[in-house]
C-alpha cells in the first residue's frame, strides 16, 4: 500500500520540501496548516487541511508526515509538533533532495531533511528531525544531534559533534573536532574554533560567547 504524504506547515520551508518531493516523484496528499497556503504554483492542486487534528483521521500506518515548519532560534513549534506526532505513533519521512550528495557510508536518521546542494560525507551521523539546509556541508565523521538546523551554506568540518536542538546560522563555520552543546545558537557567518557549552549563543567571534557555564 502506498502511504499518504502530509506536509505539516505551509511557509517557505514547506514549499521547498513540496518541490523536492515532487522531483522525487512523490504525490503529496495534503498540506496541514492553520491558514490557507499562499497561492504558490508548487502547492497547486494539493488539499489543504487546517488543523493538526486532521492528521488523526489517518491511521499511523497509512501516512508519512513531513515536517515543513521552519526552524528558527527561539521557536520550538517544529520540535513540539514533531514529538507530539511521534508520541501518537506517526512516522516522519526522511527527505533527501536529488541534488544533495550523501555518502552511502553516512547514517541518516528518521525525519532528516537534506536540501538541494547539501553535502553529507562519509562517516557522518545526522540525528532525527534535523535539517541540513541548501548548500550546507557536513564533513566526515560529524555527529549531529536531533532537531538541529544547519542553515544554508553552513559548514561543519570533520568530526564536529552537536547536541540536540543546535542552530548553525547561514554561512557559519565550525572547525574540526569541536563539540557544540545542546540548544546552542551560532549566528550567521560566525566561526567556531573551540567547544561551546549547552544553551550558548555565539555572535561572530568566539569572545562574544553568552550563556557560558
Amino acid at each position: 500500500m502506498t502511504k499518504a504524504i502530509l506536509i505539516i506547515g505551509a511557509g517557505g520551508h514547506a514549499a521547498v520540501l513540496a518541490d523536492v518531493l515532487q522531483q522525487l516523484g512523490q504525490t503529496i496528499t495534503a498540506i496541514v496548516a492553520p491558514q490557507r497556503p499562499e497561492p504558490r504554483a508548487v502547492f497547486a492542486g494539493i488539499t489543504w487541511l487546517n488543523s493538526d487534528q486532521d492528521i488523526l483521521r489517518f491511521a499511523p500506518e497509512q501516512v508519512l508526515l513531513v515536517n515543513g515548519i521552519g526552524s528558527l532560534p527561539g521557536h520550538n513549534r517544529r520540535a513540539i509538533v514533531q514529538q507530539n506526532m511521534i508520541n501518537a505513533g506517526y512516522t516522519f519521512a526522511t527527505v533527501i533532495a536529488p541534488t544533495a550528495i550523501v555518502s552511502p557510508y553516512a547514517s541518516i536518521a528518521e525525519g532528516v531533511q537534506i536540501m538541494p546542494g547539501a553535502i553529507v560525507n562519509v562517516g557522518a551521523m545526522v540525528g532525527p528531525g534535523s535539517i541540513i539546509n541548501s548548500g550546507a556541508i557536513v564533513e566526515h565523521d560529524c555527529q549531529i544531534g536531533a532537531l538541529n538546523h544547519l542553515a544554508p551554506g553552513a559548514v561543519l568540518c570533520g568530526a564536529v559533534r552537536t547536541g540536540p536542538g543546535v542552530h548553525v546560522g547561514t554561512g557559519a563555520v565550525v572547525i574540526q573536532n569541536v563539540s557544540i552543546g545542546a540548544n546552542t545558537v551560532i549566528a550567521a557567518n560566525a566561526t567556531v574554533r573551540q567547544d561551546l557549552p549547552a544553551d550558548s549563543t555565539l555572535y561572530g567571534a568566539q569572545s562574544c560567547l553568552k550563556g557560558e557555564n
